[in-house]
């Protein structure tokens, strides 16, 4: 299944309503990562974001998500010519 990448705070949002698959999850963080680009923000202030206190994620998770982002950052390019994401 391919899941497009969101561009909005909509389209992120309209995630929920989706089964939480690899592919759901590597959309949402190319979302993510759209958003914040078009919003002007660097890799830093996501990766600050992402490392924030918050009750959803321990601080290893949120610093293995923050890895996870940070590479996603560095080939996004090669998924924003493709739209869609799809896991194998």
């Amino acid at each position: 299944m391919n899941y497009p990448i969101p561009v909005s705070p909509q389209e992120m949002t309209a995630l929920r309503q989706k089964p939480v698959n690899e592919e759901l999850v590597a959309a949402a963080i190319a979302g993510v990562i759209q958003i914040a680009r078009s919003q002007g923000q660097s890799l830093d202030e996501l990766t600050a974001e992402v490392l924030a206190e918050d009750s959803v994620l321990d601080q290893a998770q949120r610093r293995w998500l923050s890895d996870i982002v940070a590479q996603a950052w560095n080939i996004l390019p090669s998924i924003e010519a493709v739209g869609s994401i799809s896991v194998s």
